[in-house]
């Protein structure tokens, strides 16, 4: 487990899919793969996520078997070449099982260990951290009609309901993290607030992910329909998050969120002294 109360940890997003949002059909190939990690790591990535599945809004489910073929060899090919963890990030337990078999080291589950209940166990025999982020319902049906009394309170309480679940599991509590899921299942003011509001996940006592990277709600704030149009928009909210003391951050654009991140906490820092 990475130690996350220093330098904000940025995780690199590596997806081998042919329909991501932002980078679908770019690093298929492990040899893509492979120098993309390796980019991500020279530009100062702590952690590399690999999805075999898109979960971009109204996306289909896709079949184990072809996650597994997409992610196993990338996650092999990486783990021969560097020592950076490796996140899998999918709701499937034997995607799972698969990937750290394959020398993944962190599971990252967008459904927050509802789709596949066996993934908090899993995590628990094998001691792997693991991100439990907030969504409702599927991809394919969560942006179709979200609505919340009040989002702060109600993400904040399933929240603890997926850590409870977790807990029951015999996952350690030093090895949850949790995500508000930004963009899955949340309006844009639903969005809005819950950046505007990130210390109150942060006194849950978990650490916090925050995963902001090229997300739509943006692109409507900037006037820009180009999901790569929104590196900037993205470094704003990561800095943002670090004083909130958010720690991870899931991020396409390493290099500029790390700038980002790294200012953010020298300013920190300065307010502590």
């Amino acid at each position: 487990m990475l130690n996350l109360m220093g330098r904000p940890v940025i995780m690199g997003i590596l997806n081998v899919t042919p329909d991501s949002f932002s980078d679908g059909g770019q690093f298929i190939s492990p040899d893509f793969a492979l120098n993309q990690a390796l980019r991500m790591q020279a530009e100062g990535a702590n952690i590399i996520d690999v999805g075999g599945e898109s979960t971009r809004p109204g996306s289909e489910p896709v079949p184990i078997a072809i996650q597994c073929q997409r992610v196993v060899p990338v996650i092999k090919a990486i783990r021969h070449a560097i020592t950076l963890p490796i996140s899998i990030d999918t709701t499937s337990s034997e995607v799972a099982k698969a990937a750290l078999a394959a020398g993944a080291d962190i599971i990252n589950d967008v459904s927050g260990g509802k789709n596949d209940p066996t993934l908090l166990h899993l995590a628990a025999e094998t001691r792997a951290p693991i991100i439990l982020m907030h969504s409702r319902q599927t991809p394919k049906t969560m942006q179709l009609q979200p609505y919340y009394e009040n989002v702060i309170d109600d993400v904040i309480a399933e929240l603890q309901h997926c850590i409870h679940n977790a807990l029951a599991a015999g996952i350690e509590k030093s090895h949850l993290i949790l995500d508000p899921g930004i963009g899955f299942a949340k309006r844009k003011q639903d969005n809005l607030a819950l950046l505007a509001h990130l210390s109150a996940l942060v006194k849950l006592g978990h650490l916090v992910l925050l995963g902001t990277s090229r997300k739509r709600f943006m692109g409507s704030i900037c006037d820009v329909t180009e999901p790569s149009e929104l590196v900037t928009a993205t470094a704003v909210t990561t800095a943002l998050g670090v004083m909130a003391g958010v720690h991870w951050f899931r991020v396409h654009d390493v290099k500029e969120n790390r700038q980002a991140a790294d200012v953010a906490w020298a300013i920190k820092q300065a307010e502590i002294t």
